[in-house]
């Protein structure tokens, strides 16, 4: 396998390592001063939304999104999502370089879980999911959160994940007490992916679903943000 920069990955590089330098760097004093003056750490400072504006007019947008992901979902893929069409090769540097700054990767909407979350709704979901979850997502409108990890088991194996999904008619009941769900604090966090047994007498390694879980959903609660070395 030949690990040599390709030209394309190479101007992204540069294009990044400037952005950074002359937008996220200058940028970050203001951003800081007006989460502190809010008084909420989950504050969307309008200086982001700069920030943003100015990576998307230079190209440095979505850049996680490959081009494969635009044929493999068949029929559900949705052509008209932009992305950048680099390769794991290609995006790899370019994400040494954002995780050197805590701001550049939701400056050029490369954030996590959004990108897992972008990605599994590019390649499988329907026309209507990729309108009403995907599109926001992909122009930095709303953020999302993926819902697994669970108090009272192991959850770094999946098998363990006990909260329910039940088709109920045309709808489904989910049963479920989540937490480290990065996002759901957020104020623009508008939906969960979330992971539940949908078919407990299945193997175990096929008893789960992923259920789009909109955040105004009745039932749904964000009881409390556990701190991280006591932040």
């Amino acid at each position: 396998m030949d690990f040599a920069p390709t030209a394309r990955a190479t101007e992204f590089h540069d294009r990044l390592l400037a952005f950074v330098a002359g937008v996220v760097e200058p940028g970050t004093p203001e951003y800081v001063r007006q989460v502190h003056e809010s008084g909420d750490p989950h504050f969307h400072p309008p200086v982001m939304e700069q920030m943003k504006a100015e990576a998307r007019s230079r190209g440095l947008w979505n850049l996680f999104l490959p081009r494969s992901a635009e044929s493999a979902g068949g029929d559900n893929a949705h052509h008209g999502h932009d992305g950048a069409g680099l390769t794991n090769l290609e995006y790899a540097p370019l994400c040494e370089i954002m995780g050197r700054h805590p701001l550049t990767a939701e400056a050029t909407n490369c954030s996590a879980p959004d990108t897992g979350n972008m990605e599994i709704l590019h390649r499988f979901g329907t026309p209507l999911q990729q309108e009403q979850f995907l599109r926001p997502l992909l122009d930095g409108e709303i953020r999302s959160c993926f819902a697994m990890t669970e108090p009272w088991v192991a959850s770094s194996d999946a098998t363990n994940i006990s909260s329910r999904i039940v088709r109920d008619g045309d709808h489904y009941v989910i049963n479920a007490h989540k937490w480290w769900t990065t996002g759901a604090a957020s104020s623009r966090c508008r939906f969960a992916i979330l992971m539940g047994v949908s078919d407990p007498d299945a193997d175990p390694h096929r008893r789960h679903t992923m259920i789009l879980v909109p955040f105004d959903t009745p039932g749904v609660s964000v009881e409390r943000v556990l701190p991280v070395f006591g932040r």
